[in-house]
């Protein structure tokens, strides 16, 4: 606020009709020539529809990591829980199966807690351990389809929210 000599502090200078120097509106006056200023929502457009979706990218990070972990251990303690696939070009002993998915979960989730958090190497980690992730379930689909094709959509989201975050924070800095 600016103050014209002889005014007692704290009275606004201009009027609120405008004048000079409108201060009332919080912006410029449309007679000073300068478009006022936009509200914080509207200079970063979808900005908030992004950080929404990663936090619940992270949520998911955490949440699929976790159910990884179960998956495997499943996987690791009985050859019995999967149904026994024919010939397949990918085909590993679910053993391997197992340990592939609890040490990738862990990490997952892992990474899931540090997006939540808001740290900028969790969302690049975070997008190479989810497309591991979606290649992984793609890999083990014959054991499980349905569950695969629904693992991998969740990873098509995470890796999507991951990616607009970064993208949306270049944009900023500009």
């Amino acid at each position: 606020m600016s103050q014209h000599p002889g005014e007692p502090s704290g009275i606004p200078s201009g009027t609120p009709s405008g004048g000079a120097q409108d201060t009332w509106s919080g912006g410029a006056s449309p007679r000073s020539g300068q478009p006022p200023e936009p509200p914080q929502h509207a200079r970063h457009g979808a900005g908030g529809w992004v950080t929404g979706g990663v936090v619940f990218a992270g949520v998911l990070m955490l949440c699929s990591g976790i159910l990884a972990v179960l998956q495997g251990i499943a996987a690791i303690a009985s050859d019995d829980v999967y149904g026994r696939v024919g010939t397949y070009v990918y085909e590993l002993n679910l053993t391997g199966w197992g340990w592939i998915h609890v040490i990738l979960g862990a990490l997952v989730a892992v990474t899931g807690l540090g997006v939540l958090k808001g740290a900028a190497w969790a969302r690049f980690l975070g997008i190479f351990l989810v497309s591991l992730s979606l290649i992984a379930q793609f890999l083990f689909l014959p054991y499980l389809p349905v569950w695969s094709v629904v693992m991998m959509a969740i990873d098509v989201f995470v890796i999507w929210a991951l990616a607009s975050q970064q993208e949306a924070a270049g944009r900023r800095a500009v």
